[in-house]
């Protein structure tokens, strides 16, 4: 089976927010392993969007759905065929899924969404475009549309991010970190007459400290469009 079908089959489950934050019962997680992700479990519950705590059990949950089932001859290591390890890596973002989506039912959190997105976009790209902007409207900081806007960048979809951005970014209220991505995703999709508009917007944040330190770097990167050599970075 696919990975989208096994994800599918995760979100059909429905998550209570009583279990959110709860370590599920294992019997594949190593003892030294335990306090460790109870800690940071316990992190998360507080901060769902605390990315260290969260990568730091990224490392956890894919260790141990590596493991389980598999008896490992250290001598065959070797020989280990590129399906098992393909499977080992599907494994591995199921356990991702599963604990994103725990997250995700916190309503304050945002960067779990932006996780499942990038899980499942090359797939379920309308859903993951619906994961992102939820991301977007539940953090009135910016921080959540900066990271869909990256991650959509990063995944070759710089129309998706500029129009997300467009459709989202408030640049009184938010970081100046998000005008930033959103002029950055403009270049990247060709829309320059958008891209000077959202530097022009820039004027309304409130730490106009920060827009002078990124106003001369990104001035150069439109000119650089204009003159066809391209931007975005």
């Amino acid at each position: 089976m696919s990975l989208l079908p096994k994800l599918r089959q995760l979100m059909r489950k429905t998550t209570s927010a009583s279990t959110v934050g709860t370590r599920r019962p294992t019997t594949a997680a190593r003892p030294g392993d335990r306090p460790h992700e109870d800690a940071l479990r316990a992190m998360l519950t507080d901060d769902p969007n605390n990315e260290r705590a969260f990568r730091a059990l990224v490392e956890i949950v894919r260790q141990r759905a590596a493991s389980t089932g598999h008896h490992e001859d250290p001598l065959a290591a070797e020989h280990v065929d590129e399906s098992y390890q393909d499977e080992r890596r599907r494994q591995g973002d199921l356990a991702v899924w599963a604990l994103a989506e725990e997250l995700a039912g916190n309503p304050r959190a945002w960067y779990p969404l932006i996780e499942l997105a990038r899980l499942s976009i090359d797939e379920d790209f309308e859903g993951a475009m619906r994961r992102l902007a939820t991301a977007a409207e539940r953090d009135s900081s910016g921080d959540g549309l900066t990271a869909a806007i990256v991650m959509l960048r990063e995944s070759g979809h710089a129309t998706e991010a500029s129009g997300l951005g467009v459709g989202h970014w408030r640049p009184r209220e938010h970081t100046v970190e998000a005008g930033r991505q959103l002029i950055l995703a403009a270049l990247d999709a060709g829309r320059l007459g958008e891209a000077k508009h959202h530097l022009e917007s820039l004027a309304l944040a409130a730490d106009q400290g920060a827009v002078e330190r990124i106003t001369a770097e990104l001035r150069t990167k439109i000119a650089m469009s204009e003159s066809g050599v391209g931007g975005g970075a």
